[in-house]
């Protein structure tokens, strides 16, 4: 007891260290799901940035909370997370209307923790390229669902508590996400080794000039998708069909001094891993301005999403200058 105290004083000094360790432990917690939150996110609105910024507003209303009544705090956290992506998916729906040509979700170099668990097939398709553009389709709810359930197993039990719902209703949810996903999906098993063959070969056929390797390497009902987001040149809609896309290839890779004025430079080429499959990244001077991601099929292509939107490319550019030097498949385009 301080001197001069009096039964029944509070020593403030006592509780300000109580207040300070609850709140470390408090901190802490949080700091051990963020991984998983940030992946979460991340599935939820295809964009890194945005995926941040929902994790930061969980913090906040964390850190406001009447922590010491939460019972499951795990569970609290991935439902107040839920709530602020749902309101910004439901956003974005506005604003994908007024987005200036094709909307194509942020790429991640392999490593990025946002990428999440990777254990399963299932966890693994659910970051592809493919997969996160094909979850546009589905309402808010449904992708909820489909990437709490598929990607981190939730129960359907926990689900639809997180969003006030009855279980049969999340079930029937769940259900109608996978029906709506099924027919346009494009899976694929490859080992590592065999999709860099398949990238270094695709590269060297592409730069060819030449359009019949191009299509042989490409399936009949392959389609190609571009965001520029109005900062970039890039095709409005899809290009279908492997004619159709091979020619669009030939031109796109075929390299001309305006082509070079419009990225600043001449860049290099490399394979890459992106989002859990084969790339081409595209660096100048330090910085990635663009990605083409590969979704094979039978040791085919089957979709390419091409990404130079500058403002879906900082956070590649970050961690491609975090890896260790690699021999580019270009040295100059």
């Amino acid at each position: 007891m301080k001197r001069n105290a009096r039964p029944g004083d509070i020593d403030c000094g006592t509780v300000d260290r109580a207040a300070a360790s609850s709140g470390g432990r408090d901190a802490e917690l949080f700091e051990r799901s963020r991984n998983r939150l940030e992946a979460i996110a991340y599935r939820l609105l295809g964009s890194a940035g945005d995926a941040e910024d929902a994790v930061q507003d969980t913090y906040l209303r964390w850190h406001a909370a009447a922590r010491d009544r939460i019972e499951n705090p795990e569970a609290w956290l991935t439902k107040v997370l839920t709530n602020l992506c749902l309101n910004q998916l439901t956003s974005a729906r506005a604003r994908r209307e007024t987005y200036v040509g094709q909307w194509l979700p942020e790429p991640l170099l392999a490593g990025d923790r946002m990428l999440g668990p990777a254990d399963t097939a299932e966890q693994k398709d659910t970051v592809s390229m493919a997969l996160l553009t094909l979850l546009e389709r589905l309402s808010p709810n449904e992708r909820v669902v489909y990437v709490l359930r598929e990607a981190f197993g939730y129960p359907h039990r926990e689900i639809a508590g997180i969003l006030g719902l009855t279980e049969s209703n999340c079930q029937q949810i769940h259900r109608r996400a996978r029906q709506h996903l099924a027919d346009d999906r494009v899976r694929a098993d490859i080992d590592s080794v065999t999709a860099a063959t398949i990238t270094e070969h695709f590269v060297a056929t592409a730069l060819s000039g030449d359009t019949e390797p191009l299509v042989a390497m490409l399936t009949a009902d392959v389609v190609s998708i571009a965001d520029g987001g109005g900062r970039m040149p890039a095709r409005r809609g899809p290009v279908t069909g492997a004619v159709a896309v091979a020619r669009y290839l030939r031109g796109l890779f075929c390299p001309t001094d305006s082509k070079r004025a419009v990225i600043g430079g001449s860049p290099a080429l490399y394979a890459a891993v992106v989002n859990g499959g084969p790339a081409v990244l595209v660096e100048l001077d330090g910085r990635v301005v663009g990605v083409v991601c590969l979704d094979l099929r039978d040791r085919r292509v089957a979709g390419l999403h091409l990404q130079v939107n500058p403002d879906k490319l900082e956070r590649i550019t970050r961690s491609w200058a975090a890896t260790a030097p690699r021999e580019p498949l270009v040295a100059r385009w």
